[in-house]
């Protein structure tokens, strides 16, 4: 993966320096601590517990006013800049010739320990998640690291995907989706609304099927990048997980979908890099 060649975004926000309290949850498209550290472990071959205890920092943190700390300058940041400046690129191209619009971006803070965001409070363990409620990604970066560690450049699509699925999240907030889905999921039973959900994940991955699209293009991306996304895609389907973890598969618990869907919706949007093939709701 060519990262070195895009654009760096001026958009991302360097909090890793600072401090924030810790406890409760987040709002908006988050993955669970316990679910990254076993996506992690399977893909890798690294204990679980080692990467909860490494994101969660060890010990617990008291709650304090989130601070901006100085800027880290490292391979880490300089990488999510540059993926970030080329979804801006690749959204803002996509928004004009499609739908004639204008993209507005996210921003995209990076934190450690803990963070504390309009859809609340959350520690490293939650895993990249976007919040609609400030229009913003946020990534803990001691995940990205210990990837890095693991598999080296290898894992730079990986990453990469991580982030593009994040802005796919911003990307049906611009939308409007979102909160339709929201709307509806308020007065749907339970069933219903993790099915809504479920098929707002898989359009997530079928947007950054799309950012793929545009990559590949411009030779940023190879076929054994694209080979190691549809491998990700496989081990973090619910179904795979599930099997991992308990030996059986619960479709009624899903929160993103199947590998094969998962696989299947970033696909479409990796061949068309059209919005119109990203209709999950519309599907069957």
């Amino acid at each position: 993966m060519k990262w070195s060649d895009m654009r760096r975004s001026n958009n991302v926000e360097d909090s890793r320096g600072g401090s924030g309290g810790v406890p409760g949850g987040v709002g908006g498209a988050s993955i669970g601590g316990i679910i990254i550290a076993v996506i992690a472990g399977l893909l890798f071959g690294v204990n679980p517990l080692e990467i909860l205890s490494l994101m969660q920092g060890g010990s617990e943190v008291a709650p304090a006013p989130q601070r901006q700390g100085q800027p880290i300058q490292d391979r880490d940041s300089d990488f999510v800049k540059a993926v970030l400046g080329d979804t801006e690129d690749t959204w803002s191209r996509v928004f004009k010739q499609q739908l004639n619009a204008t993209y507005q971006p996210p921003k995209l803070r990076l934190f450690s320990n803990s963070v504390d965001s309009a859809c609340g409070f959350a520690k490293a363990a939650a895993g990249p998640f976007y919040c609609p409620g400030d229009d913003k990604v946020y990534l803990d970066m001691s995940f990205f690291k210990q990837i890095q560690a693991t598999a080296g450049a290898d894992a730079d699509f990986a990453r990469a995907y991580a982030i593009a699925h994040e802005v796919g999240h911003h990307v049906q907030n611009e939308l409007g989706i979102s909160t339709k889905v929201r709307q509806l999921q308020a007065r749907s039973d339970k069933s219903t609304a993790n099915n809504l959900s479920v098929r707002l994940e898989l359009q997530a991955d079928c947007l950054a099927g799309i950012w793929g699209h545009y990559t590949a293009e411009r030779n940023l991306i190879n076929g054994q990048d694209v080979k190691a996304a549809m491998n990700t895609a496989t081990q973090i389907g619910d179904d795979y997980l599930q099997k991992q973890s308990s030996g059986y598969v619960v479709p009624e618990a899903f929160t993103h979908g199947s590998s094969e869907q998962r696989v299947s919706w970033f696909t479409r949007g990796l061949k068309s890099g059209s919005l119109k093939q990203c209709d999950t709701f519309g599907a069957s």
